[in-house]
């Protein structure tokens, strides 16, 4: 009876069953033959001794093919068996009629199973979308024999990564890893009661502790092969690290050529992490606990290497999370630029103040001091260095994509050829600049001063990085995009835009520069000979003009900048509006009454000073409270608002909302900086305001009066 009972219960060999007896009956028949023949050996003859030796012999292989054998096999079975029970990712296999045959206690958690019911299949227990187009996608290819990969979100940021492998009889094992989403997107709606619980125990998968395997589970082959296909690394190591079997993943990511049996696991990783390793293999074989995952790096790649105890060893597991790290950095990069994008816009509007009231103040005193008198030399350079610093302050502007913006209506192939003249000016000899405009090029809505000194520092870009000579070509064309397209971390959508491409046959941008290319204040310049502000300026202008940059590049064959902004469509019926005078009026005085509304003293001062010097009549406000008190006094009749836009207390549009009640058809002047991020926060329409940007000399101010007030379109 023992031994029918362990026949009918062992697992390796063949199955057990029928075979098993067959082959039982066949020996027993061979032994009573051979009894007979030697009972009765006079009958048996010659031939009878024959054909029992050959029925022995017979019988004899047949009993050791199908016998089972304990050793090796059967230890290497039970090691893959505890593995796969102790996988700290979710797996299950189902039948060919979509049941769970086997899953650990992982998926049960994740499909919301009690211990002692049955799981649901996949498809039901994470039912709903956008899971269930996945999970029918993944279930086809495995009914047809193709392995498939799949992802889908489960709650924002989080993503769940579905796997299928068929197996034999028409069997199939999933696998279901948690990892960061790419970008946060709601979570699936649930569809069954089972799937709340998918969505909570997500969260906590991963460091979940695994239940122990029961040592009274059957082995069977189906765990080699489950392990065998994971899409993640498994490894078995002994208490020393002396890795004992790994599969393909495993061996992958370690770039073996062979198997890993029998070598020492800490030799695979970098030496900072050997020691690390080693500890995290002993505890774990000494039942000490796994602890926290040990992050490994190799090269570019990175994984994460967990351990989980096993008699006589620990069984490892490496997941590969070079895209998660990946898309961490890119967070954490994007995170640093905008808070320095918000501190240039908050630390260039104070200096912008600071820089009107400079270049104002010199230009008064240049006025009384003029060329020739022994002042002039320290007052000039006074003004000059202020104007750089105003050009510099633009260009934090500009990368915080926070500078006043004077958007219109552009035909590229004028606007690229006048540039292109200029341009040869700049390069030196031996640095050949060809423009190839594209036919019919749809119209772009964007500022041109902004939009050419992208171009231009593109131009002056390539020039530095051609030291030895060479060719610019600047190439314009119209692109039509037919789906989303990734460019660097941003997605271009489909639709109609209009390229500006800048080529140069210079030094090229390595590898590791181009993910860095366009962060503020870097440079491969020498110190001294660069900002690091150039292609930051580049990136703020197009991205607040609606557009798109990238770059392209090998070291010795150039670079290649693409600037892509969308197609504008021009309304036939809308009014056309008279154009404004190409050039600044000669005569900027007049008689005028202008109310001057300035938080800061000193711009105030000189901007008042600066007008009444032209004849204008001023009236002062240092705030948005104080000039609509003024406005509603009536005491004089006013011609002209000129406001700043960020003021306490009232800001500029605010005030100017509350003044256009009481006088609609007042002209107004908005003096800033950034001006364009203020009115978006209070719904004004830009387009139809007239701006002064800071910082501004004597010139620019009673010019901009002198049109505003003779009645010019605003711009």
């Amino acid at each position: 009876m023992q031994a029918s009972r362990a026949i009918s219960t062992w697992t390796l060999g063949v199955p057990a069953g029928a075979w098993r007896w067959a082959a039982l009956a066949f020996a027993i028949v061979a032994l009573g033959a051979a009894a007979l023949a030697l009972t009765q050996p006079d009958q048996a003859g010659f031939a009878g001794y024959a054909l029992l030796g050959g029925i022995g012999a017979v019988a004899s292989l047949l009993l050791y093919a199908v016998w089972p054998r304990e050793g090796l096999k059967t230890e290497d079975a039970r090691r893959v068996s505890e593995a796969a029970a102790r996988a700290n990712v979710a797996w299950v296999i189902t039948g060919p009629d979509g049941s769970v045959l086997d899953c650990n206690p992982v998926y049960r958690r994740m499909a919301g199973t009690k211990d002692g019911d049955s799981a649901a299949p996949p498809e039901l227990a994470m039912a709903g979308e956008p899971s269930s187009a996945v999970l029918y996608r993944l279930s086809r290819d495995a009914a047809e024999g193709r392995p498939r990969e799949e992802s889908f979100v489960v709650m924002p940021g989080l993503e769940l990564v579905a796997a299928v492998r068929p197996m034999k009889d028409q069997r199939t094992v999933w696998w279901f890893t948690p990892r960061l989403a790419a970008t946060p997107q709601p979570a699936a709606a649930p569809a069954s009661e089972a799937a709340p619980a998918a969505s909570s125990d997500l969260r906590t998968a991963a460091q979940a502790p695994a239940a122990p395997a029961s040592e009274s589970a059957p082995v069977d082959h189906v765990m080699s092969t489950l392990l065998l296909n994971a899409p993640m690394g498994v490894a078995f190591a002994d208490a020393s690290g002396i890795i004992r079997d790994a599969n393909p993943p495993f061996a992958k990511f370690f770039g073996a050529a062979g198997p890993l049996s029998g070598r020492d696991a800490t030799d695979l990783v970098d030496q900072a992490d050997r020691a690390a390793l080693r500890v995290l293999i002993q505890s774990t074989a000494r039942g000490e606990g796994a602890g926290r995952p040990l992050e490994l790096r190799l090269g570019e790649r990175m994984a994460e290497l967990s351990a989980q105890p096993m008699p006589d060893g620990a069984v490892l597991y490496l997941a590969d999370v070079s895209e998660q790290k990946a898309l961490e950095v890119k967070f954490a990069q994007s995170q640093k630029l905008q808070a320095v994008g918000q501190l240039a816009g908050g630390v260039a509007h104070d200096f912008n103040n600071l820089l009107t009231v400079i270049i104002g103040n010199s230009e008064f005193l240049l006025m009384r001091h003029p060329a020739g008198d022994p002042s002039f030399k320290e007052i000039n350079e006074v003004h000059q260095n202020a104007l750089r610093a105003a050009a510099l302050v633009s260009q934090l502007l500009a990368f915080s994509r926070k500078q006043t913006m004077q958007p219109k209506v552009l035909a590229l192939a004028d606007m690229t050829s006048e540039l292109a003249q200029m341009l040869r000016r700049l390069l030196r000899e031996g640095i050949e600049l060809k423009l190839q405009n594209g036919p019919d090029l749809w119209p772009v809505h964007a500022d041109e001063t902004q939009l050419s000194n992208a171009i231009i520092n593109l131009v002056v870009n390539a020039r530095d990085a051609m030291p030895g000579g060479g060719t610019i070509t600047m190439t314009t064309a119209n692109d039509t995009v037919q789906q989303p397209v990734a460019l660097g971390t941003a997605i271009m959508p489909a639709g109609e835009y209009v390229r500006i491409e800048v080529a140069d046959t210079g030094t090229g941008i390595s590898k590791e520069n181009l993910s860095k290319i366009f962060d503020p204040f870097f440079t491969t310049k020498p110190v001294g000979q660069g900002t690091g502000l150039g292609l930051a300026t580049v990136y703020g202008i197009v991205k607040q003009s609606g557009g798109f940059v990238t770059v392209d590049s090998e070291i010795g064959h150039g670079a290649s900048f693409r600037i892509y902004l969308p197609r504008h469509r021009i309304d036939l019926n809308a009014p056309v509006a008279e154009a404004a005078a190409a050039a600044a009026p000669r005569d900027v005085t007049g008689q005028d009454t202008i109310l001057l509304v300035e938080d800061e003293e000193a711009v105030r001062s000189f901007a008042a000073r600066a007008l009444r010097m032209r004849g204008y009549n001023v009236l002062e406000a240092s705030g948005g409270e104080e000039a609509l008190e003024i406005v509603k006094a009536g005491g004089q009749e006013i011609h002209l608002l000129v406001t700043d836009v960020v003021m306490p207390n009232m800001d500029g549009p605010t005030m100017v909302r509350h003044v256009k009640g009481l006088k609609p058809d007042l002209p107004v002047i908005f003096m800033s900086g950034y001006a364009e991020e203020a009115f978006r926060r209070n719904d004004e329409n830009a387009a139809d305001l007239h701006f002064l940007p800071k910082p501004f000399g004597l010139k620019q101010l009673a010019a901009k009066v002198k049109e505003v007030l003779s009645g010019a379109a605003p711009h």
